[in-house]
C-alpha cells in the first residue's frame, strides 16, 4: 500500500502535476515505521540501523531497510557511512526537511492521545 502511495506521489512530482499539498505531505511519511523513525531521529539524534531496529519490536530487516532507503531518497533522512575498527558503520540522522515534519507529527500524536482519551481507551505510549 505505501509503495503505491509513494510511487503515485513520485509520478505526480515528475510530471509537475500535483494538485493536493496534503496528499503530498502524507506521502512523505506514509509507511509502517516512517513516522516512528522520524520521531526518534528528531528526539534521540543520529542512530545506527540496529539502534533503530531495537526501537521497532516487529520490524524485519528488509522492511526497515526499505523504509530507511525511502526516507533517504525523499531527503528526510541522511545516511552516513564511516569506518569504525575497520568495519563499515552506517548512521542515520534527520535532515532539516525531515525535521520540518516534526510539528505535524507532534500534532498528530497529541490529537491521537486526546481522541483515545475521549473514547475511554487505555493508552500506553510506546515512543
Amino acid at each position: 500500500m505505501t509503495d503505491i502511495v509513494r510511487k503515485y506521489a513520485i509520478e505526480k512530482i515528475q510530471k509537475k502535476d500535483f494538485s493536493c499539498a496534503k496528499e503530498y505531505t502524507l506521502s512523505m511519511f506514509s509507511g509502517k515505521y516512517k513516522i516512528v523513525i522520524i520521531y526518534h531521529l528528531s528526539h534521540d539524534g543520529t542512530m545506527r540501523f540496529g539502534e533503530i531496529q531495537n526501537l521497532l519490536d516487529h520490524a524485519t530487516h528488509k522492511v526497515l531497510s526499505q523504509q530507511l532507503n525511502e526516507l533517504v531518497e525523499d531527503g528526510l533522512v541522511s545516511r552516513q557511512e564511516d569506518l569504525i575498527k575497520n568495519r563499515k558503520a552506517v548512521f542515520y540522522s534527520l535532515t532539516s526537511t525531515g525535521q520540518s515534519l516534526m510539528p505535524i507529527i507532534e500534532m498528530m500524536f497529541s490529537w491521537g492521545k486526546e481522541r483515545l482519551a475521549t473514547l475511554d481507551v487505555d493508552y500506553t505510549p510506546k515512543i
